[in-house]
């Protein structure tokens, strides 16, 4: 393809999300900005979870991952049933009985201001960087198949993606979203299933033996319980995956502020329910796409690995029509979690730190409201572009959940703590000990690899949420 006919593509692409943003933009209210007036139908809602859960981080690399770790990470995946599980039954109801428009109003009312702002502060940290993560991959995509060849600099694509996400979120935000999200979760997945069919075809494969040979290859083992000590071990893994889905969706503003836009509790649980079983089904997809590429690339003698294997096949080997749809989904998985996520951002921002319900009327609300979604653009793309001379190697997905299981581990300590326990806590104290336990696991973690061989891999999260859960007991009144 042309440079021409690329930009074209992608200029018919976010012409259909602003035409949709133009129909569901029309109230311009903070309640259809942040909750989308509790009026979401619940299945519109799951469906475009699905995009928002994945990114353009899993669309590129857990494809990339099959060479190196197998199916292993399935073992992840059915954790997060179990995580979905806890949401349903536990958090969701809690929320709603609260009415919540942020979820980290709940530390206030259990803990008091410190607290409060320390969860949502943590949340602002690891949203920031973890949306900066996904969207870094895009741009870095887009700048070299496409934006390298017209001289545009790195930071000149990052400033035009996120602008385009700024222009179909400004107005309703949310009650935009849950349907652009829903056509990118679409876009993803037909092209997904496109990849699938061409590559499998090349391979000589039918579709009715399609997946009698995923299963049957040895790239596609999924279970590991040979060495505990290692990041791949099953029950480390599956845990792991567990406490992941309750703190990056049950705990993460951008992902329940689409659960608070349903109308009623039993229609977000249902929406609970319908997104797991869907999600569970997508990853095992997206890895069956990562063996028959790392298999194609093997049989053809491409080097081609981790992050770069399905854009290079892509671009290269696999023809213009594949090529179209990589960049449709690329673009489609990336975009339905970035623009959820600088919703959540400016919501949480909004509310949680400026205080913008308690202080202001409702014309001063909406004026804030457009100022911080403007800032919070420029810091995503501020944070982008530092990220081009840090991230040098290693699959973006570990980094960003290993960076998760620092930040969102206090969030797990603070939320275990308060429902769980009926102490209460000397609430100016809760900010040191949220800051001093991610540094503590981050020692044990060095150390454990360094002295006994055995690697925490996603089990930092736990560790990080048990030294927060021991600090507040430490720290509880008498």
């Amino acid at each position: 393809m042309s440079p021409t006919q690329i930009i074209l593509l992608i200029a018919a692409y976010f012409g259909v999300l602003i035409l949709i943003s133009f129909f569901t933009g029309k109230e311009d209210s903070n309640d259809a900005f942040f909750k989308a007036n509790k009026s979401a139908p619940w299945y519109v809602v799951a469906f475009g979870m699905i995009g928002a859960s994945l990114s353009g981080v899993t669309f590129i690399s857990v494809p990339g991952w099959i060479e190196a770790s197998q199916f292993s990470y399935m073992q992840v995946v059915l954790g997060y049933i179990v995580g979905y599980l806890v949401i349903g039954t536990v958090l969701l109801p809690l929320y709603y009985k609260l009415n919540l428009t942020s979820i980290y109003t709940y530390l206030e009312e259990r803990f008091g201001n410190y607290a409060y702002k320390t969860g949502a502060s943590f949340f602002l940290i690891s949203r920031v960087v973890g949306a900066s993560f996904r969207l870094y991959l895009v741009a870095n995509v887009l700048q070299i198949i496409l934006f390298d060849e017209l001289g545009i600099e790195f930071w000149q694509t990052v400033t035009i993606t996120v602008a385009l996400i700024w222009l179909y979120t400004f107005k309703s935000g949310i009650k935009t979203i849950i349907w652009t999200d829903s056509l990118q979760t679409l876009f993803m997945l037909i092209a997904v299933g496109v990849s699938i069919y061409y590559v499998s075809t090349d391979l000589g494969i039918s579709g009715g033996n399609l997946l009698g040979y995923v299963l049957d290859s040895d790239l596609s083992k999924t279970f590991f319980f040979d060495d505990f000590k290692s990041s791949n071990y099953f029950w480390k893994q599956f845990i792991s995956g567990a406490f992941i889905a309750i703190v990056m969706t049950g705990l993460d503003q951008d992902m329940m502020q689409k659960n608070l836009t349903c109308k009623s509790l039993k229609d977000a649980q249902k929406n609970m329910f319908w997104f797991t079983i869907v999600l569970t089904i997508v990853n095992f997809i997206f890895l069956s796409l990562g063996l028959l590429l790392t298999v194609y690339a093997q049989q053809l003698g491409i080097d081609a690995h981790k992050d770069e294997l399905f854009p290079l096949l892509a671009k290269n080997h696999l023809g213009v029509g594949i090529f179209i749809f990589f960049l449709i989904g690329l673009i489609a998985a990336a975009y339905s979690s970035a623009d959820s996520a600088l919703t959540a951002l400016t919501t949480s921002f909004s509310i949680d730190i400026l205080d913008i319900e308690k202080k202001y009327d409702k014309p001063k609300q909406i004026r804030i409201r457009k100022r911080i979604h403007i800032v919070i653009s420029l810091l995503l793309i501020l944070v982008i572009v530092a990220f081009k001379y840090i991230i040098k190697d290693e699959s973006v997905i570990a980094k960003l959940f290993v960076f998760a299981g620092y930040t969102y581990g206090p969030l797990l300590g603070l939320y275990s703590f308060g429902l769980f326990t009926k102490w209460q806590v000397r609430d100016k104290l809760v900010p040191i000990i949220a800051i001093v336990s991610p540094i503590l696991s981050y020692i044990i973690s060095v150390n454990s690899a360094k002295w006994f061989g055995f690697e925490f891999g996603f089990f930092i999260l736990i560790l990080n949420g048990l030294l927060t859960f021991l600090g507040l007991i430490l720290i509880r009144r008498k």
